[in-house]
């Protein structure tokens, strides 16, 4: 460190130093070589005198190893050769032990293979078990059987892998054979239910063998021959008819299974199968979504539910814990849920009651089909009920244009028969019975339209066609006869009163219809008591039963009846609405005709003819026309004189709306409609009669003093009426000066029109006023 230091001369003195030690070294190395160089001169020398005896020492050796060599050449062959043999006898000893031990590992592994190549496979996985467990343990210490041993899980992933795929193409197997499969079934359960039923019905006609011996014996004849003929055809369908194991191989599903048991997958396989089943069930119950348009779509949906679930049987059956009883019934209860939400929305898309009877009688083969392989059906028969109002709705709709066609094609008129055959046609249609029309001799007319027995031979139809449903739903007598008459009652008093009512309320439809239609009705409600009969008899259960439901065909034509006649009094009144329209009354004459208006004896010559037609009507409803068409005649003939758009009013007027009036009168009094009392029917142009009678007789004192008199001579007369006339007639005398021949001599009678206006109008306010 000093020699960086800032001391002067530092640096040059350390080289000095420096340089004196150097000195000091290369003098001690000097004097060592000086000391060691004498010994290295003497070792040459010595080497250098060595040199020529090595070399011929070298010499000797050469010499003597070759002699040697050559000496030992024939020994060493021999000796050679013997080693060499001892080795191979040595060797093939070893080859033979280990050949006798490796021949039955190579034997197994060639019967693997050929296990393998013939598709044996449950087989080949034994052998592979007797391989690795005793064979391949004996020779594990050769290359060859470490190579097996690497080899035999890869066998095992191949046979997996081959069986799966057997599997695979057993389940698309299945799938694609499921339709025809369920067909099978359920043609096998459809032909056992019919059998069923054939030897049922043999077993009935028992009852023959009390009657004579030769026809019991016929029927007995008969009744073997027709069983036999049944055992034949069941025997040809069975050898026609193949199971669900000739359409499809099941020895996949066998193999897979025993082959994943084996190998300890037995539960990796049945989750596998059961989860792809799912799966094909889903598929199987997904519809097509046209599948409501025709009878095969359904066939077709229920053959693939039901082959499916047949298979699934089969498998119950034949293989233990592939699937379990547990297992089928969740997959069935899925399923029939399936099915119902299904049908329930496919089926209110049919408007054809044929194809819903169809797919009634499919849905109950299906349901005897899969009940037969022990799944319970009982949802699918409630199922059929909800269908069975649907099916009803379907008829109801058909009928309800049938009876519409009847009613546009009647001609509603009485008909008409011209002998015995045509009569006896008729009542062979409708239950008709009049003991006095019976005498009259042919030609003749019956009461009703040919609607009539139209419409009763209609009503047995649909009776018929609703029938047709209840059979085969496994129900009581009694519950069928339940159906059919809540059925009929709904076809009565909604489809057939509703198209009634339409009927009725057709602007085509005159008088002459309706009174036809009152009388349709009245002969269609007697016969109510037919149909019951007619249910009863299809159902044989007695109308006595307590629970037995009713007809309620009754208030159905009641109510057909009374919209029937409400329409009648409505269209008279239409009609006197229509004549008077046409009324032309001179408002403003001096003077009257003489005689009623035209208009008017037209209005009365056409009541008259039409009051003719309603004999045939119940009396009370002929009356009940004829008291409504006089009132409403009254009414409008007092409208035209309050009417504010006339604004004047002459005596001549008066007088010729008088006349008008008594003719009403006279009608009235000549008793169109027997059965009125007195002048009960004159009444209803009481109010006219009493205004008019005031002013032509001008006895406004006598009006004014009894005003409010149970016993006043106007007591209809209403002042506000009479002070609205008045005053036309007071507009009417001021403008055509009526009265001018009384000005100079009569002052006080205008007087006394304007005194008698002026105690009106005080009534009248009074009358507000209280009011």
């Amino acid at each position: 460190r000093s020699v960086y230091d800032d001391q002067p001369n530092a640096h040059q003195k350390f080289m000095e130093k420096l340089d004196a030690c150097i000195r000091n070294h290369d003098r001690e190395i000097e004097k060592m070589c000086n000391f060691h160089h004498q010994g290295f001169v003497d070792a040459i020398t010595e080497l250098l005198k060595v040199r020529a005896d090595a070399e011929k020492l070298k010499v000797q050796v050469t010499d003597t190893n070759r002699r040697l060599q050559d000496a030992g050449k024939e020994v060493i062959a021999q000796t050679e050769e013997i080693i060499r043999c001892r080795v191979q006898q040595r060797n093939i000893t070893t080859v033979v032990e280990k050949l006798q031990l490796c021949l039955p590992v190579l034997e197994m592994y060639s019967k693997l293979k050929e296990q393998m190549s013939v598709k044996r496979y449950y087989s080949a996985l034994k052998t592979m078990e007797q391989l690795e467990n005793l064979y391949l343990p004996r020779v594990s210490q050769y290359r060859f059987c470490q190579i097996m041993t690497e080899n035999l899980p890869k066998l095992r992933e191949e046979i997996k892998e081959i069986s799966m795929s057997d599997l695979k193409d057993f389940l698309e197997s299945i799938r694609k054979h499921s339709d025809r499969i369920g067909e099978t079934a359920m043609k096998q359960a459809q032909q056992q239910k019919t059998f069923s039923t054939t030897l049922q019905k043999q077993n009935n006609v028992n009852y023959g063998r009390n009657m004579h011996l030769g026809r019991s014996r016929i029927l007995e004849s008969k009744n073997e021959i027709t069983l036999k003929r049944t055992f034949e055809d069941d025997d040809e369908h069975e050898e026609e008819v193949l199971t669900a194991q000739d359409l499809v191989d099941f020895s996949p599903v066998y193999r897979c299974l025993h082959i994943y048991s084996v190998l300890g997958d037995g539960e990796i396989f049945e989750n596998y199968y059961r989860k792809q089943r799912r799966k094909q069930a889903r598929l199987v119950l997904q519809p097509q979504s046209s599948m409501h348009e025709t009878v095969e779509g359904y066939r077709r949906y229920f053959s693939q539910i039901v082959g499916f679930f047949v298979v699934e049987d089969h498998i119950l059956h034949v293989t233990q814990g592939l699937v379990t009883r547990t297992y089928t019934d969740e997959l069935w209860n899925m399923a029939l849920s399936k099915i119902i939400a299904v049908l329930r929305t496919h089926s209110s898309y049919c408007s054809d009651p044929d194809l819903v009877l169809e797919l009634k009688n499919l849905i109950v083969v299906f349901a005897d089909t899969l009940q037969g392989y022990g799944f319970p059906v009982n949802r699918l028969f409630d199922l059929l009920f909800e269908i069975r109002d649907q099916y009803n709705e379907t008829l109801l709709k058909k009928w309800s244009g049938l009876f519409r066609d009847i009613f546009e094609g009647d001609n509603y008129s009485p008909i008409p028969v011209a002998n015995e055959e045509e009569y006896r046609i008729v009542i062979s249609k409708f239950p008709f019975q009049d003991p006095e029309l019976d005498k009259q001799s042919f030609p003749k007319k019956l009461p009703m339209s040919q609607s009539v027995p139209q419409i009763y031979m209609q009503v047995k139809e649909f009776i018929y066609a609703s029938l047709k449903f209840s059979e085969s739903l496994h129900r009581s007598s009694t519950e069928i006869d339940d159906m059919l008459r809540k059925s009929t009652n709904l076809l009565l008093t909604r489809t057939l009163s509703s198209c009634l009512q339409n009927l009725i309320k057709k602007p085509h439809i005159g008088l002459t219809e309706l009174v036809q239609i009152i009388i349709n009705t009245t002969h269609l409600e007697q016969a109510c008591k037919y149909l019951e009969d007619f249910i009863s008899n299809i159902t044989n259960i007695s109308q006595l039963t307590v629970h037995t439901a009713r007809l309620y065909g009754l208030s159905t034509f009641k109510d057909a009846r009374h919209a029937a006649e409400g329409e009648i009094y409505t269209k008279l009144n239409q009609k006197i609405d229509e004549f008077i329209q046409i009324a032309d009354y001179d408002w403003t004459m001096s003077e009257s005709d003489g005689r009623a208006s035209g208009y008017l004896m037209d209005l009365i010559n056409f009541l008259r003819s039409t009051f003719q037609v309603f004999t045939h009507l119940p009396g009370k409803v002929a009356q009940t026309a004829c008291m409504s068409a006089c009132q409403h005649l009254s009414m409008s003939l007092m409208q035209m004189l309050l009417d504010s758009e006339l604004k004047q009013i002459s005596m001549g007027a008066i007088q010729q709306f008088n006349l008008d009036v008594i003719q009403c009168e006279l009608f009235a009094s000549s008793e169109p409609v027997p059965g009125f009392q007195g002048d009960t029917l004159q009444l209803a142009f009481i109010d006219l009669r009493q205004l008019l009678d005031l002013f032509m007789v001008w006895d406004w004192s006598t009006y004014l003093a009894d005003y409010g008199q149970a016993t006043s001579k106007y007591l209809r007369v209403n002042p506000s009426t009479a002070l609205t006339l008045l005053e036309k007639m007071k507009d009417s005398s001021k403008k055509n000066n009526i009265f001018a021949q009384f000005r100079k001599n009569d002052r006080d009678k205008q007087k006394l029109i304007e005194t008698v206006v002026k105690q009106l109008r005080s009534l009248v306010n009074g009358m507000s006023q209280h009011t």
